[in-house]
């Protein structure tokens, strides 16, 4: 009676506490989503110039890899959560600044509309990530490994638009790696491995 109890304790504490993990994940994830799309809305809306958008791309891929680094061990302590929030809070704060700095962006030039639809893409890419992780598809080391990804794509963006225009061979470029990396969140999605 009393092993039933104490095995019974143990798989509960395992299951809440992977059930946090992916709540925690998640929720990060899930602010990417919303910081990518508040960049894209400046864009689309001329809040944001390319060069912006760029440096704030840049951000996001520091955050991304700091997410990376948190979650390469399998666990998210409450520390690196801390710090995770600090940097994004920073790039809340940096994207707020750059829309309402009075600097204006042409939305429908074609160097725009390029890094619009990179970041569109991003935030589709860091969508099908989430799902992963609520649906338990995605283990918490391949949710390192896509974090990863996401950076190098976010800091490909930056680099791209750091002049203030992206032209077709980067845009090309960017797009290599965003392929690279839509390839890899489906294979990892759907290799058999699942969060236990």
């Amino acid at each position: 009676m009393k092993f039933t109890a104490i095995a019974a304790a143990v798989a509960f504490a395992a299951l809440t506490s992977t059930a946090a993990f992916a709540q925690t994940a998640a929720s990060t994830v899930q602010r990417d989503i919303n910081q990518e799309k508040r960049i894209e809305q400046g864009l689309t809306s001329g809040s944001l110039n390319t060069r912006e958008a760029a440096r704030l791309e840049g951000e996001e891929a520091r955050v991304n890899r700091s997410e990376a680094n948190a979650l390469k061990d399998g666990k998210l302590t409450p520390r690196e959560r801390a710090r995770i929030q600090r940097q994004q809070n920073q790039v809340s704060r940096d994207i707020y600044r750059q829309k309402h700095d009075g600097q204006t962006g042409n939305p429908n030039s074609a160097s725009s509309k390029r890094l619009q639809a990179d970041v569109q893409r991003n935030i589709n890419q860091q969508s099908r990530i989430e799902q992963g992780v609520k649906s338990g598809a995605l283990t918490n080391s391949e949710v390192a490994q896509l974090e990863r990804g996401q950076a190098h794509v976010d800091r490909g963006e930056a680099l791209a638009g750091a002049d203030g225009h992206v032209g077709v061979r980067e845009q090309a470029r960017v797009q290599r790696v965003e392929n690279r990396q839509s390839a890899r969140i489906y294979g990892q999605k759907h290799d058999g491995q699942t969060r236990k």
